[in-house]
């Protein structure tokens, strides 16, 4: 089932395009990772999709409706964002930030309802913060910090989340740990999770559906089987990929890799250092 589309999407910053005639179906209640190297349109494309900067043409679709003719908040209720790099919380208590994303729902002076402060509790019980109700945002650690701003979506109770680059600054088991929680809210509560990662491999590992993406254009979308291959990769990032199975998942994971430029001595070593690998993978 799809309830989010784009149809020959354009953006523009200023004189330069960055996504050009970009047709999109976003498969529901599942987990959708878009990769691709820097400055290739990710970020730009979950903003053109939630609505934060314009098109210049073609149409983003969510339930058969262009969600530029949606009111505000009535979207707002039904897709939340986490950008990349959150505004500065400073000052505020976890609760506080958390009731943020109950604005959708406020009427007149925004005052909080008993469904308000319910859907606040919940959303800290799920992301495992509530004991840091009462704190300072700016005194948690960051992978904390960053399940706190999970937390604020989740209140808005939207059926899709999109999130830019959520693991960023994180150590390796703060990111696991984030990557975890969005995965269980999928899983457990059919969200439909759209993000922008960095790792190729923690991309693969938490997807059911992957897209790539270069130049503003996509080269792949379908399973990480699908997009985890070595000439999509080549493609995308200009790299020799070796991928293997990650033993524990069974996904795809790029196990090491050469830049294509002026490689050739170093793609030979590849092959003589990995050579059952190589062969099992069927990749190089």
């Amino acid at each position: 089932m799809v309830r989010m589309q784009t149809h020959h999407l354009d953006v523009n910053y200023g004189e330069r395009s960055i996504i050009e005639g970009l047709s999109l179906n976003v498969p529901d209640k599942k987990i959708t990772t878009i990769i691709g190297s820097n400055g290739c349109g990710k970020s730009t494309l979950l903003k053109a999709m939630t609505r934060i900067i314009p098109h210049q043409s073609g149409s983003i679709v969510l339930d058969g409706k262009n969600i530029h003719k949606e009111n505000t908040k009535q979207l707002a209720k039904k897709i939340a964002i986490l950008p990349q790099s959150p505004e500065s919380a400073h000052g505020l208590t976890v609760g506080e930030l958390v009731s943020y994303g109950r604005f959708p729902y406020q009427k007149g002076f925004g005052k909080s309802t008993k469904q308000d402060y319910e859907a606040i509790d919940w959303a800290l019980d799920v992301t495992a913060t509530a004991e840091f109700k009462y704190r300072p945002v700016d005194a948690l650690s960051g992978g904390q910090q960053q399940r706190v701003w999970i937390a604020m979506a989740l209140a808005q109770e939207t059926e899709i989340i999109f999130l830019d680059e959520p693991t960023t600054y994180l150590d390796m088991a703060h990111q696991l740990e984030v990557l975890e929680l969005l995965e269980k809210l999928n899983q457990e509560q059919g969200r439909t999770i759209i993000m922008v990662l960095h790792d190729v491999n923690q991309a693969a590992r938490f997807a059911d559906y992957m897209i790539a993406l270069k130049q503003g254009q996509i080269v792949k979308t379908g399973t990480c089987e699908e997009v985890m291959k070595s000439d999509v990769l080549q493609e995308v990032f200009q790299i020799d990929a070796l991928i293997g199975e990650d033993p524990r998942t069974k996904k795809p994971i790029c196990l090491t890799y050469n830049i294509l430029k002026g490689e050739t001595n170093n793609e030979k070593n590849t092959h003589s250092i990995y050579p059952a690998l190589a062969h099992s993978t069927g990749s190089m």
